[in-house]
């Protein structure tokens, strides 16, 4: 099968199979959605969202958390992974946002990898979720989902897959496609065990023939 048969496959069924696919992290504003897919960095959206509640009733704006100490940030994220630079982190992210945007998270994907803690991906996720912009995030299910099905083949690092789905998948598909995949990622194609058995796209999927042929 041709590259561009898959992705019309691949497409089509997750318009079909989840035509409404969002983040699953709780947030009010797209601050606040920055705090939390910063906090989401090899950390389940659950856990952060047992977190966030407390964290934005005290800190719901910039100008709120820019006011706050590292220490009083870390009391109320302690629970999640690596605490103690996420606190660093979004104490100065905070700062910065009200030093140089007044307050404003910015939508321009390079303007905020310039935020402390802000790499690509979480730029990536925050220029799609809240500005909807072409974008396309690769997290640990992105990359491990595309190179299973066969979207992308050998790619060694997260922007070699960005790049590639990019490439493929038309600009006002990108961010719901980016979380077509992830969804796919966490709940059906897991890591250690895919459920091929709950999945509609063993037919074409890379991975599933080369079990198949393992087997026989």
């Amino acid at each position: 099968m041709k590259k561009a048969e898959l992705y019309k496959c691949v497409i089509e069924y997750f318009e079909q199979a989840m035509p409404v696919a969002e983040t699953e992290l709780h947030y009010g504003s797209p601050f606040q959605l920055l705090v939390a897919v910063v906090l989401s960095a090899q950390c389940t959206d659950k856990r952060v969202n047992m977190v966030t509640p407390a964290l934005f009733a005290a800190y719901p704006t910039a100008e709120r958390m820019a006011k706050a100490s590292e220490d009083q940030i870390f009391d109320y994220i302690h629970s999640v992974s690596y605490p103690h630079n996420k606190s660093s982190h979004l104490v100065g992210l905070a700062k910065m946002l009200v030093e140089e945007y007044g307050g404003v998270v910015p939508s321009d994907i390079d303007q905020l990898q310039r935020l402390p803690g802000v790499g690509r991906k979480t730029a990536n996720v925050v220029a799609a979720v809240v500005f909807d912009q072409p974008a396309m995030p690769v997290d640990t299910h992105v990359f491990r989902v595309a190179n299973r099905i066969g979207l992308t083949v050998n790619s060694k690092t997260p922007l070699q897959t960005e790049r590639e789905l990019v490439k493929h998948i038309a600009p006002e598909l990108l961010p719901k496609a980016h979380h077509w995949l992830i969804l796919h990622g966490r709940y059906v194609c897991q890591a250690r065990r895919p459920h091929c058995e709950k999945c509609g796209l063993t037919e074409v999927c890379r991975y599933r023939k080369e079990v198949n042929r393992d087997i026989h």
